[in-house]
């Protein structure tokens, strides 16, 4: 009886083994808060954060390059698509993360960056992502540590186009360009003066 026991518990063992593992449970969420270096570097600091990617997102041409958007003429603005674990951090969070790290007092344009490829936005995914959002920067504008209007864009996402190569994890593999371009742009200058009261 007991080595019957023994052998059906060794199944049962050899059975879970043999299932497929649950798959993490992620969802994403895309911001644009100027250049997507500096976002990318923002958002891989989130505890739950699991990648980001730069792309471009918001305009009317397929397939854009950064050479395309970066003069204007497409429609897009640099973003980031962030994947993260809900369990870890949730929507909200990383809401108020993008806030904290951006100029939403600035029409196309953040810090040094100039042009409405350069405009600051949330590009929700779904409704309760929609929800969020709005109630989010509603909050805000009413709470706001300074005076000037919000004018970040809520908007529906639309097709999202990963970046070239050479702009992914640029704050990684290009510290010291990337430090200097931060730094000299005055991003977190410009950042604690508009939210060093809240």
């Amino acid at each position: 009886m007991k080595k019957q026991l023994l052998q059906a518990c060794v199944v049962v063992v050899l059975l879970l083994a043999a299932l497929p593992l649950r798959a993490e449970q992620t969802e994403t969420a895309i911001f644009a808060a100027g250049c997507f270096w500096c976002t990318e570097s923002d958002f891989d600091k989130v505890a739950g954060v699991i990648s980001t990617v730069s792309g471009y997102i918001g305009g009317h041409k397929k397939n854009p390059t950064y050479r395309q958007v970066s003069a204007g003429g497409t429609g897009h603005t640099e973003a980031v698509r962030v994947v993260y674990d809900p369990a870890k951090v949730s929507y909200t969070q990383l809401l108020d993360h993008f806030w904290r790290n951006v100029d939403p007092t600035t029409a196309n344009a953040q810090f040094c960056d100039v042009g409405s490829q350069y405009r600051s936005g949330i590009f929700y995914m779904n409704d309760e992502q929609k929800r969020l959002a709005l109630a989010s920067k509603a909050a805000l504008e009413k709470n706001k540590p300074f005076k000037e209007s919000i004018v970040t864009e809520v908007t529906a996402a639309t097709t999202f186009y990963p970046a070239e190569e050479y702009h992914q994890d640029y704050h990684t593999r290009n510290t010291v360009r990337y430090n200097y371009y931060r730094w000299s742009c005055g991003r977190d200058q410009r950042l604690e003066a508009l939210w060093s009261k809240k």
